[in-house]
This record gives C-alpha cells, structure tokens and sequence, in this order.
C-alpha cells in the first residue's frame, strides 16, 4: 500500500514538474511575442505573426490560467504583466461557463491574492494593469454574484483595510461594476437586475464604505500634505480620494436620492468643503453636480436646497474666487466649469422645487447666489457667461422668482453684463481681449468660436427680452444710452482696414463689434417693450428723440451704415405715434438703396456694400408689410421714389428693382379696390411684359442655342474679371423674373371677408362654401405664364449633352453648383473675413453660375407661389398638367440632383398642398404618377452605384479631388432621397399622422434622440390626394415601391421618417384588395432587408421591427408565403416560430399583450438585424443566467433571498 502511495505521489509529483514546465517554455515563447508585437522596429510580417500566436493562445491553450498567473507577476514588466491580465480576463469572458469548478475557485483565489500582494505600490503600478485587474474582478462578479459568492463584498472590504494600494483597486472594482449593470447595461437583463437589486439592498453599506474610505484618506492627506517626510503617503492617501470622488459620482446619478442626503446630508457637505482642496476639487465639483442635477420627486430632492445654506454657499463661493484668482490655468479653468454647472443645476432644482403649490420657499441666501451667478456671466470666458444663460431665462420665467425683488433688482445689472457680452471678441486666433487666451482652450478655431459665439448671442437675445419683460423702462434707457454713445463716438477702425476703403471697418474693428452689439441690444429690448407696455405707457418722446439722431446720422462705412439701417426699423414703431416723421424715414432707407462708398465706381460691390443695399430694401418691405396703413398715405411719395430709381437701368440691381417693386404691391393690397389694384399692377408691370413678350425675347427663352448666346454663356473671355458683355441681357431676363415672382408673392386680396367682397375680389363658392377669391395679378401674370414654362423647358434642356457642349471655354462649369452651396451641403464652414469683404461674384464664371442657379430657382417659386396666389385660376388653366409635364419635368435624366432638389421643395410640394381636391384628377394625378415613377428609378439607380462603390475600391480617380466629389454626390442622393419621401409623406398622409414624429434627430444616427420605442399612432391616416393617387394602378405601385425599397437605402433619417410615417398607411389601403403572394413577400422582405441595413440605429431598428410585426400579424392568416420569409432568416428557432404562427392563427387562444407578441416576434427576427460594424466581427460574451434571485411570489411569502426554487440553499461556490 506504501509503495503504491509513493508510486501515485511521485507520479503527481512529474505531471505537476511537467505541466509547470510547459507553463515556463510557453510564457518564454509569449514574453518573445509580446515584445515583438510591442516593438516598434518589428516588421509587419513578425508582428502579425506574433499577434496570431498570442490569439491562437488565448483561444485553444489548455493552460491559459497558469500561464496567465505566471505572466502577470510583480517581477515581469509591465507590458508582459498586462498581456498575462488580459489572458486570464479573456478565460473569465469566454470559457468561464465550460471550466470546472475548482478551477473557478482557483483563478478568483488567484486573482484576488494578486489584489492583495502581487501588485506594485499605489503611486508606482501602471494605471492599465490596475483597469485590467478590476476588469477581472467585475467580469467574475457578473457571472456569480451575489448567488454563488455571497461574502463578495465583505471581501472587498477586507482587501481595503490592507492599505492603500488595495483600496484604491476596490475603489475601481466597485465603479467599473456599476457602469456595467448601470449605466452600459452590458449584461442579460435577469443577471442585470439580480446584479442591481442586490447593490440596492446593500448601498447603505456601500455608500458608508465610499464616504468612511475617502473621509479617512481625506483627513489623512490634509494632516500629512504640508510635512515633506511623508509626501509619498500624502499622495497615496489623495489617489485613493479621487478614486473615492470617481466611484461616487458612478453611484450617485441612480441610487436612492435617501443615500445622498443621509445623515443631514453629510455626503453635500464633505463635497463642499473639498471644493477647496486643489487635488480633489474637480472630482467633488463632479459629484456634487451630479447630485444637484438629479431629477426625481420634489419631495424627495427637497433637501439639496441645504446648499444655499451659509455654509455650502460659503465653500462654493470661495472655492470659485481661488480658482479665478489663480490665473488661467486648465486645470483651474476646469474647476470653474464645473462649478458653474453647479450654480447652474443648483438654480433649476430651485425653480422646479418653488411654486405656488410647496413649501419651499425662497433660500435666505438667495440674494447672495444670484451675486455669484452674475460673476460668472461676466467672467472673460465666453464659455463661462454662455453656461449660465439658460438658469438665468429660467429664473426670470418662473412664477414666484419673477417677483422677488432681489431678482427685479439684478436686471439692470444682468443688462449691463449683456452689454459687454454682446460684443463680439474672444477669436482665438486674436489676442485683443481677456476672452481670447480663455477661447484657445474652448475653441479649435475662429470658425468655431464665431458659430458658438452666434448661438451664445441668440440665447442671450432670448434671455434678454425676458428680462426686459419685467422691467421694459430699465432696458429701453440703457438701450437709448448706449445708442447715443455710439453716435456721439469716433470711428476705430482699429488694425485692419477693410478691403472696401481705406479708412473703413472690417467685422473686427473695435468700432463695428460695439455698433454690432449695441444695434443687437436696442433690437431686442425695444420690441419687447412694446410687447410689454401699454399704448399710453409707450415713452413716445424718448424714443422719436433717438429716432431723430439716428436719421440725422451719416456715414461712408458700410457695416455701421447696416447697424444705423436696423436701429432705424427697431425704432420705427415709434413713427406710428407721429406720421410725420414717415418721409425722414423713406428718405433714409432710399440714400441707403443707392449706397456706393466711391460713387460711379466699376469695381464690383462688396459684401458689405451689398448688404446695405439689400438691407435698406428689405427694411422697406418689412415697412410695407408690417405697418400699410401707415405707409399708405405716401404710396404717391413712395411710387415716384421707385419710379425714379428704376428709371436708370444700370443704378440698382435685378433683385433690389424687384424688391422696391414688392414693396409697393404690399401697399397696394391695402387699396382694398380690385380694379384699381389690378389698374396698378398693369402700369407697374408694363416694363416688364413688354420686354417678357418681345418677339427677341420669346426667341431667346424658346430656343436653348439662341439662350446660350443671349446671355453670353458660348463665349469665350479673354478678361474673367472685368470684361462681361452679357451681363445687361442675363440682367433683362433676371429682372423679369424677379418681378414676376414678387407680384406672385406679394399681390393678395383683403384678408376680412366682408372686406374682400365689397371691393370686388370675391367671385362665388365653392360647394364646401368656402369663398372663391380673384387676385389682382391673375391676368398679367397669365399672359406671362407660356414664356416663363418655355424659359423652364429651355433651361432643363441646357443640362443635354450637346448643349452644354456649345458652352464656351469660359463658361465650361456655368452650369455647375457654386462653391457656397457645396461647402452648405458638406457642412464646411467659409473663412470669416469673406462674409463681408469678399466682392460678391469674383469672375464673370461666378456671375454666370450665379444667374442660372437663381433663374432656376427663382422660376419654380413663381410656379410654386401661383397656386396659392391665384387659386383656381392658375389650377384651371387649360391643359396646365400636359405644359408642366413638357416644361418643368422634361429632360430629368440630365438635371443634377442639386437643381432637382429646389425643383421638388418649392415648386411641386406648394403646388399640391394648395390644390382644391376638384383638381386632383385632372392636375395632380397625371403629373404626379409619372413624376414619381420616374423619381423612384432615378434614386434606385443612385443607391445602387453608391452601395456598389462601398464594396469596391477604386484605385484610378480621374477627379482632382475624387473623395470629397464622392462624399458630395452621396450627401446630395441623400438630401435629393429625404425630399423624395417627403414629398411622398405630404401628398399621401394626413397632418395629425406625421405630428407624432419626435423621436427623429436631426443627425441620423443620434440613439439618444432617437427613441427604442417608436410606434405611429393609429390616426396616421391617407389623405384624400393618397387616397385619390393611391386607386391609380400605376401610381399606386410607384409610391408602395418607392417607399418599400427606400427602407434599405442608406439614409438613417429617411428610413425613420419612412417607416413611421408613410409605409404602413400605404399598404394598409391597399390590404382589402388582391394582393399578390409575391407582392406581399417582397414587402415584408423589404421591412427586413432595411432592418439589415439599419437595425444598429435603435430608433430605425424599433419603427421597423413594429412595421415588420404589423404586416405578420395582419398578413399571415391569409398568406403562408411571408413564413416561408421568416424561416429564410439566419438563425431562427423554427420551434419559436411554430408557437408564435400557433397563437397568431387561432383566434380562440386568449391574445397575448401586445408588447410580449412584438418581444416575441422582435427575439425571432434577430438574425437579420443589423450590427454596427464594430460588433459585426466581435466574439460573442455569453453570461448564463443564475437561479433567479428575486421572484415574484404573492405578498404574503417571503423567502430567504438565498434560496432556489427547491428551498435548498444555494452552495457558495467561492469559499472564502
């Protein structure tokens, strides 16, 4: 028996030397690799070999865990000693379910031990082996805690109590846990909620744990941080406190809010006082934000109001003073940040906690906190005082707070900090403020910093107008003030002069950003003055006295002029108390039209000058329209100005012609008079119809060879800059339609129907009863109407091969997208300065670009605007469907997308949203079907090259600059696809159907915004112009196609919008007709195809399962056809589908809820919905399920928590 004893020991004795043998040989072969894989001197061939031989490892070797343990020790380097943590947190991911158990034990022992004493002290150990470490930890917890290792936490605090190393460990163990089950989720939900509940049950502990740990280590640094001896133990106690601050504010965004102010809040007021502690203040900051900015029962949120007690208020105070009082340095800086989100959350619970229908009432120190907020809001950060905005609109909005005068009194002083950031300095490029050094940690450029900086200023509009609504009298004086100042002061241009004269302001002179700010300040608190204040409480005087300066004012400079242009339009209310002052007004605004700052130059305009011109006639038209009645005793006064100007044809250009025009007919509607209106419009248009109906005229816009000529697109130029020959006749045919299109738009009859009818606009009824009104302009824009269809039909044959062949070598690209348009489309910002130094068109190439992208344009708004303006006297025009069809939608094939795109949007959608339904048959149908048969080829073409393009790389590029093109041409298919379905989506469902659509974001693929749960309500329902599309054969199938096959193009946003808008409501009309198999297999297989496409975007991902679920559901009874689609998925569980078909197909089975049928469909469908591609290729983690913890039993039970269904106990399988 002894011998055969010795004989089994020996033999253990030589399996174990082999095995530890093999372990030595094979962790060699793998530090060899490691290095190899880390060494920047390897060739690729190596290093990938290397690579592979590591992963084979850590796949296949049956003693990965010895292996892994021997690799991770103290005495290898931390590279090799990560590489053994990353082998055994791979055996914990991926073969944990397969190892026995003792082998389980073996490795949590390990591990643990390694926590214990195989890591180097806490100020030396690399922080990616202590993540690696905790990783570990977390991955076993996941897997058996709390049913098969109950003394988990109690472990964790054992290991703590050996120092600070250990501590510190826990510390991340702990918060990488929560961030697992709580905030990714990235586990089975039972495990999840085991995992959750548990920590619930025992965040008492826990939190007790994190606040003893860093109260402990708190004190210790502070005691031992000023003896230079002990600075080593100082650190180590401070890492554990940031440690401590991290694992809290991992907890406290989702525990109970009872931990948070437990024991008198004992958590806020620890937090408060290490804001003074420059090592740890940014992660108190952090938590402490955290926890101000908590949503839940006010109730229960009642007790963070402590920290507008003296104390609280007290540290935060001070700590913000230290931080600011220290110069800018990031890491201070950031602090401030942080404590500015604090003030900030601290003023929304407030607002949400004090109302009419609490207790709470407002802090003692409330005086103080609002002195502190407006600190920030003029700290020299931008940043800073753009933080703060959105409290102080809140705190001005709300019921009670708008009434205390402490708020009342900090107006004036929040108006006054407008002023000053207001102006517009901070570039980070610039060094001519505080603001700019603050910006260069803000902002990447000046592009960035301008387009924040705009958004700061419209906020800050907002704000200011709320304020002004308590206290109207306080603004309009500043505003008044601050006015006369800038009038009163020199000019300074400052460093740069601008491009259009010497001695002028560019848009960063000191002179131009204070008239900018100001002009936006009196803007703003002067019409929300008059909003606020009665008529007779109106301080007239005050405001025509300021009126009176500004007119009297003059000046050469362009941008300031603009300024002067919109202080004159925030003060002309004023002239509705005294009419008298109307002809100084016209009197300015028309100088302004004609403005040149070197008269009877021939240099082309600049932005600038430009601007001031089409600002003095958009001030005008804003007159008109606004304010009639008090510009109608001047028409005569008015109408003689314009007929003045437009006398000379070459003073003004095309569009400020058209829109002085424009302005008189908005007087005109106020004649009230049909026929002496339409007398009107006859004379004003009389220039224009004898030029538009000239027999040259009707040749040129006929006839696309003789249009190329006129206009001089088949020359070539010797001088791109100076010399245009042209120019006069493209001007000719701009004015034209110019005119048109502001008759069309402005021209309307008397909106009070008794009105209308006495001056002879109303001709009868409609069967509904609605009344049937005539437009003054019907009959001279009529006769227009054939030359303007034939320059449409003319300009869409321009884009024909031969035709753009006859450009000439000048004008090669006329017919190209400008550069503004394609830097829109692909979101790249213009440089600064362009905006308003830049001449407008720099080549007569640009001019010419310019004159056919606006014709184009312009044309389709006058198509689009006639049928709101003229009603059934354009829908009735005879044979209108067939001379669209031959004008307007010929020669498609050769349009680019970025002209059929404005085609869509502003000609066809007005036209069929304003059509009465009588003229559905005859006009909307005929043009539609073809429209959108046509549409629904042309994108499939598009999706098809693009889709083919994203699996083929093309090494050749004729292109100088091939991706951009190809980013641009996929950016257009998409924008010209989201026109296409929403065109589709206005003509086919009704209003209240689409209003549900909030969950879709603006950017595609934002899973925040785009909600998991996206049902469309049951009221999406066709419109009578669907239904009427929908009983044509053709066009029936064109819109189900179009909108089926669009679910699998690439577009996130317009499958969203698609799929829950349009689809279900298309094919729920056709349901009750004969539907064949193959037509509703291809649906279904269409909704799934998409869900391929588009299932990693949880809102697209959602719509489209519940689409799939409706088809099945309402489909299968009557076809077994879409079965046989389902059992085509990858990976479905036939079992799963029997049982799903079996309820389905039996009426007499009790119907499940409807969210459990949709969970059950949505498990079956799984193979075929879409990963993103980081997962696509990713090692399923697979984490079984433990005997549930927490069952639902009746009331009455209560079972040990640590008992399984059979009573027994559960064995702790990590023994401690």
């Amino acid at each position: 028996m002894a011998a055969a004893a010795a004989v089994a020991a020996a033999a253990a004795a030589m399996a174990v030397a082999m095995v530890e043998e093999q372990v030595n040989s094979l962790c060699e072969q793998l530090v060899k690799a490691v290095t190899v894989i880390m060494d920047p001197a390897s060739t690729q061939r190596y290093r990938l070999e290397a690579l592979k031989f590591c992963e084979e490892f850590k796949e296949k070797c049956p003693i990965c865990v010895p292996c892994g343990l021997k690799l991770a020790e103290k005495t290898q380097t931390a590279i090799v000693r990560h590489f053994g943590l990353q082998i055994l947190e791979h055996v914990v991911k991926f073969r944990w379910n397969s190892m026995p158990r003792l082998e389980k034990v073996y490795l949590k022992n390990n591990v643990m031990g390694l926590i214990s004493s195989g890591t180097q002290s806490i100020l030396e150990e690399e922080s990616h082996i202590k993540d690696v470490l905790s990783r570990i930890v977390v991955e076993m917890i996941k897997r058996e805690w709390p049913q098969h290792w109950p003394d988990m936490l109690k472990e964790l605090d054992t290991l703590s109590k050996q120092g600070e190393t250990q501590t510190e460990l826990v510390m991340f163990i702990l918060l990488r846990l929560a961030e697992d089950v709580v905030t990714f989720q990235t586990l089975p939900t039972q495990r999840r909620r085991d995992i959750q509940q548990t920590l619930t049950q025992n965040m008492e502990k826990i939190f007790s744990f994190l606040l003893t740990t860093l109260q402990q280590n708190v004190n210790k640094y502070r005691r031992m941080k000023t003896d230079l001896t002990q600075e080593p133990k100082a650190q180590a106690n401070c890492r554990v406190g940031i440690a401590a601050l991290n694992t809290l504010a991992g907890y406290i965004d989702w525990v109970a809010l009872s931990h948070i102010t437990a024991d008198n809040c004992k958590l806020l007021e620890m937090l408060c006082l290490l804001l003074n502690e420059p090592e740890l203040q940014i992660g108190a900051a952090e938590c402490l934000l955290i926890a101000v900015s908590r949503k839940g029962k006010l109730e229960d949120r009642k007790p963070l109001m402590v920290l507008f007690g003296d104390v609280a208020m007290h540290y935060i105070l001070s700590a913000a003073q230290t931080a600011d009082g220290e110069g800018l340095v990031e890491k201070h800086y950031v602090f401030l940040k942080r404590l500015c989100q604090v003030l900030c959350a601290l003023g929304s619970q407030l607002c949400a906690l004090l109302g009419s229908d609490s207790d709470v009432e407002t802090p003692p120190n409330f005086g103080k906190y609002l002195d502190s907020f407006l600190a920030f809001t003029t700290h020299p950060s931008q940043f800073l005082r753009s933080s703060t905005q959105i409290t102080w609109g809140a705190l001005f909005r709300h019921e009670v707070l708008s009434r205390d005068p402490l708020l009342l009194g900090m107006i004036p002083k929040y108006l006054r900090a407008s002023m000053t950031n207001l102006v517009k300095v901070g570039f980070p490029s610039k060094s001519d403020s505080p603001s700019c050094e603050y910006s260069r940690f803000d902002f990447d450029s000046d592009e960035d910093f301008n387009a924040f900086f705009n958004s700061f200023r419209a906020q800050q509009g907002e704000v200011m107008r709320m304020a002004c609504r308590l206290d109207p009298r306080t603004g309009f004086q500043m505003a008044g003030e601050w006015l006369k100042y800038q009038l009163t002061t020199p000019v300074d241009t400052g460093p740069m002069n601008s491009k259009t004269g010497e001695g002028l302001c560019s848009i960063f002179s000191p002179s131009f950003v204070q008239w900018d700010a100001m002009t936006f300040f009196s803007e703003s608190v002067i019409s929300q003055m008059f909003r606020t204040l009665d008529k007779d409480e109106i301080p007239v005087n005050d405001g025509i006295d300021l009126l009176q300066l500004v007119l009297n004012f003059e000046t050469k400079d362009p941008l300031i002029l603009s300024c002067v242009l919109t202080n004159v339009s925030a003060l002309f209310p004023f002239v509705t108390y005294r009419p008298e002052y109307l002809p100084q007004v016209l009197s300015k605004l028309f100088a302004s039209v004609t403005f040149e700052v070197i008269e009877e130059s021939k240099a082309p305009r600049t932005r600038a000058v430009k601007n001031v011109r089409r600002h003095a006639c958009s001030s005008i038209i804003k007159m008109c329209r606004d304010y009639p009645q008090l510009v109608l005793p001047n028409f005569e006064v008015l109408y003689n100005h314009v007929k003045q100007l437009l006398s000379n044809e070459l003073l003004l250009t095309q569009m400020e012609k058209c829109a002085l025009m424009e302005a008189l007919v908005l007087i005109s509607n106020q004649f009230k008079d049909y026929e002496r209106q339409k007398a009107f419009l006859e004379e004003l248009m009389a220039p224009v119809a004898g030029l538009w109906l000239s027999p040259e005229m009707q040749r040129v816009l006929s006839d696309p060879e003789a249009f190329i000529s006129y206009v001089g697109a088949d020359n070539k130029i010797a001088d791109p800059i100076l010399e245009d020959p042209s120019g006069l006749n493209r001007s000719r045919i701009s004015f034209c339609v110019y005119t048109i299109l502001g008759v069309v738009k402005r021209a309307r009859w008397p909106a009070a129907p008794e009105e209308a009818k006495a001056g002879g606009f109303l001709v009868g009824y409609m069967p509904s009863g609605s009344p049937i009104y005539r437009n003054p302009c019907t009959e001279q824009v009529l006769k227009l109407l054939d030359n303007l269809l034939a320059l449409i039909r003319t300009h869409n044959n321009l884009y024909m091969p031969e035709m753009v062949a006859r450009l000439g070598e000048t004008f090669a690209k006329a017919l190209d997208m400008l550069e503004v348009e394609k830097n829109a489309i692909l979101g790249l910002p213009q440089p600064l300065l362009e905006l308003y130094d830049s001449p407008v068109y720099k080549t007569v190439l640009e001019r010419m670009q310019g004159f056919f992208c606006t014709l184009y344009d312009n044309c389709f708004h006058i198509l689009g605007n006639a049928g709101p303006s003229m009603q059934q006297d354009f829908y009735t025009v005879e044979g209108l469907a067939t001379q669209l069809l031959s004008s307007a939608f010929i020669n498609l094939n050769n349009i680019p997308d970025y002209r059929l795109r404005p085609m869509l949007r502003v000609f066809v959608k007005p036209l069929v949203l304003f059509c009465p339904s009588e003229y559905y048959e005859t006009l909307v149908c005929p043009m539609l079907g073809p429209l959108f048969t046509y549409l629904h080829m042309r994108l499939s073409q598009k999706w098809q090259v693009i889709n083919q393009r994203s699996m083929l790389c093309e090494d050749d590029a004729a292109d100088d600059n091939p991706e951009s093109q190809e980013m641009l041409e996929e950016q257009l298919v998409r924008l010209l696809t989201r026109e296409v379905m929403d065109l589709i989506t206005v003509c086919c469902v009704s209003k209240k159907g689409v209003e549900h659509n909030t969950a879709v974001a603006v950017d595609g693929d934002d899973d925040e915004a785009m909600a998991t749960e996206v049902t469309p309500p049951a009221s999406a329902e066709l419109t009578e112009l669907g239904k009427c599309l929908m009983t044509q054969e053709d066009v029936c199938t064109a819109l189900l196609i179009t909108a089926y096959t669009s679910l699998s193009w690439k577009d996130t946003l317009s499958c969203q919008r698609t799929t829950t808008q349009l689809c279900w409501p298309l094919l729920k009309q056709v349901l009750q007709g004969n539907l064949l198999p193959d037509a509703v297999s291809w649906f279904f297989a269409s909704v799934l195809k998409g869900l391929q496409t588009h299932g990693q975007h949880n809102g697209c991902m959602a719509a489209l399962v519940h689409l799939a679920f409706q088809i099945y559901e309402a489909l299968r009874p009557r076809y077994t056809e879409l079965k046989a689609v389902m059992e085509q998925i990858p990976d479905i569980q036939r079992d799963s589908l029997e049982q799903f078909d079996s309820k389905l197909l039996n009426p007499t089975l009790q119907k499940v809820a409807d969210k459990r049928r949709k969970d059950h469909f949505k498990r079956l469908i799984t193979g075929c919905i879409g990963k993103p591609l980081g997962e696509q290729f990713r090692k399923e983690v697979h984490i079984r399920n433990l005997p549930s913890l927490f069952k639902k039993v009746k009331p009455s039970l209560e079972p040990d928590v640590l008992e399984n269904e059979d009573g027994e106990s559960l064995t702790a399988l990590f023994e401690s």
